[in-house]
């Protein structure tokens, strides 16, 4: 006689995957290459933008972050940055005068950064190697015309440094990483470093960014504006002050004329390029930047600058709309390093997202040379996405209340939206 066994175990059904790992819902979404500013929920899942939509049902969503009364908009793109601190070089924007980005960046909804020069053709690889490989945040670089980078007066000057060639084949080779030639600090007469970087500008098919140095009767800041650069070319610290930006009180003509032109004006704060005795005036002449910037370094972020936040915080004191502040933070400068498959929220895009706070209150902004201008709002990052993955969270919206855990909860996120490492220690 043959005793049947126990029958074939019946499947249980599969749980079914939520519809989106993350819903942010009830922000006030600022999308402007869609044209968005308004009350709407965004669903991401595997590390893109699902849905943008007025009402997102959190039953289909893994993780729910209830973000009403903030603004929801791309993740920040800052264009001017240096971040090759790895080298341990003395007094040197490729060494102890950068910094590491991702302490700085994701804190304040910087999702994207683009490296200002710090590195050249003889030293992009290791900046490659040690930072940009190893970030959270997306790094890119404007390649430093000089090929020994951004080291001090001794190789920013060097004449026979500036060879647009190596530049140019360095930057093909590594196509959308290297998203712009930079030429910075040059004390001299010439025109050289500016002629030799748009030539590797022209050789490898993108933007220029100029730094212009110290100013020099024999290279008029007009002539650089109006016959040296090309349309999308970049003049960065655009309110400095230290270039005749200011002719009689009146933005100079040359400015103008470059904005005609296509070129494109970019703040880059630092710790010696704002001024409000220039920003004020050219704002209210109706000169604003294209885009906003920090240049981030050991010296700005402890100075006037301080961070991202405070720099845009800075135009909304001078007059801007936070849909104007947004769009120069994020579309604006996307474009102009030719990357717009960033800087928005258009469903399929990269799951990068800055959650802000506009806080009301008395602050202070300082410029470059510590004079004040007072004001009643600032930006706030609450929470960073990156990638799809939380990376900042200032009070913890994406976080449960432990009083609703188990007694020894150990884990209280999911990897498919939370990128904050539990401590190692």
């Amino acid at each position: 006689m043959v005793v049947a066994g126990p029958g074939p175990a019946h499947p249980q059904p599969a749980a079914a995957r939520p519809a989106y790992d993350l819903l942010l819902k009830g922000g006030h979404v600022v999308d402007p290459k869609n044209g968005l500013s308004a009350i709407r929920d965004v669903a991401i899942l595997d590390g893109k933008v699902a849905a943008v939509a007025p009402a997102i049902d959190p039953a289909l969503a893994l993780k729910t972050v209830d973000v009403n009364g903030l603004y929801v908009t791309p993740g920040l793109i800052d264009i001017h940055v240096h971040v090759y601190g790895s080298t341990g070089e003395a007094h040197s924007y490729a060494g102890d005068n950068g910094l590491f980005p991702d302490g700085f960046t994701l804190r304040n909804g910087v999702t994207t950064v683009a490296d200002a020069g710090s590195s050249g053709a003889r030293n992009f690889e290791d900046f490659k190697l040690h930072i940009i490989d190893r970030s959270k945040t997306r790094v890119l670089a404007f390649l430093n015309i000089v090929g020994a980078g951004m080291r001090g007066p001794k190789f920013e000057d060097n004449l026979a440094d500036m060879a647009p060639e190596p530049a140019a084949e360095l930057a093909r080779r590594y196509p959308g990483l290297i998203v712009g030639i930079k030429t910075a600090h040059y004390s001299g007469p010439e025109w050289t470093p500016v002629e030799n970087a748009v030539q590797a500008g022209k050789l490898a098919n993108i933007p220029v960014m100029v730094d212009f140095g110290t100013n020099k009767a024999e290279r008029p800041l007009a002539e650089l504006l109006t016959k040296k650069l090309r349309p999308g070319d970049i003049y960065t610290h655009c309110y400095s002050g230290l270039r005749d930006e200011l002719v009689d009180g009146k933005v100079n003509p040359g400015m103008w004329e470059g904005r005609k032109r296509g070129i494109i004006f970019d703040v880059g704060h630092g710790g010696g390029s704002f001024a409000w005795r220039i920003a004020v005036p050219a704002v209210k002449e109706g000169f604003l930047p294209d885009s906003i910037s920090t240049d981030l370094h050991i010296g700005s972020m402890n100075a006037g600058m301080k961070d991202m936040l405070n720099v845009m915080s800075k135009f909304l004191l001078l007059g801007l709309t936070p849909d104007e502040v947004i769009v120069r933070s994020t579309w604006n400068p996307a474009r102009e390093i030719h990357h717009e498959e960033l800087g928005n929220l258009t469903v399929g895009a990269a799951a990068d997202v800055a959650v802000l706070r506009i806080e009301r209150g008395q602050f202070g902004f300082t410029d470059h040379y510590g004079a004040k201008m007072s004001g009643d709002r600032k930006f706030i990052c609450e929470l960073t996405v990156k990638g799809g993955k939380v990376v900042y969270d200032l009070n913890g919206l994406s976080r449960p209340d432990f009083k609703t855990l188990p007694p020894n909860y150990t884990s209280v996120g999911d990897s498919r939206w939370d990128g904050l490492n539990p401590p190692s220690h």
